[in-house]
Parts: structure tokens; sequence; C-alpha cells
């Protein structure tokens, strides 16, 4: 088949299908694969499903990995116990596994958390 026949045969057939059809068509495809990168995007953003980042990462973001809880606005770390870990939004919250990888990130000891 030659390039010329293999063009009419597809005029022949775009020219049988509705083109309402093809437009639709064509927009739910583009639409998928959009969203399929964004997602694979944005699962490499936040590390998961990479061990190697979540490696080197001195910090989780989730509360049940973590003993010391630190603001990504602050400069300070604190035991989940104390009143100024209560005062820093979900949002904001920074878990370390360990005072010393709190402390190699940048974060001092608060002086009003007894224990740390």
């Amino acid at each position: 088949m030659t390039i010329a026949e293999a063009r009419e045969k597809c005029k022949m057939l775009a020219s049988k299908a509705p083109r309402d059809a093809l437009i639709i068509g064509v927009l739910v495809l583009a639409s998928s694969a959009s969203f399929g990168l964004g997602y694979l995007a944005g699962l490499d953003a936040t590390g998961q499903g990479n061990d190697a980042v979540r490696e080197e990462s001195p910090f989780t973001t989730k509360a049940a990995e973590g003993n010391i809880v630190a603001s990504k606005n602050g400069t300070k770390y604190y035991l989940p116990s104390c009143a100024g870990a209560d005062k820093i939004s979900d949002a904001n919250k920074i878990w370390f596994v360990s005072a010393e990888l709190a402390r190699a990130a940048g974060y001092t000891p608060a002086a009003n958390c007894k224990g740390i």
C-alpha cells in the first residue's frame, strides 16, 4: 500500500464517522493523557513510589512516622505533646524521626518544651 492509498483510505474512514464523534474522541484522549501525566508528575514531586527520595529526606509529613514536629515557617522543633506543637497548623507541620535529624535540618529545640 502506498502513502497515497493510505491517505485515501483514512479520508474514506473519516468521512463515514460523524465529525462530532471524532472531536469528542480526540478531546477524551487528550484529557485522559493530560490527567495521567499530571498524576505521575505529582507522584514524582512528592516522592511517593521513589524510595531513594524518601531515604534522603530528613523529615516526613506523616505523624505516625515521626517523633518530633516543627513548622515549615519556624526555627524550633517540639515533641508532639508540647503546647507549641498544637499551635502549628497541620498544613505547616513537618515531622522528624529524631531530634538529631531536626537539628541537622537547621531547627533548634524549643525552650518551653521539656524532654527534648
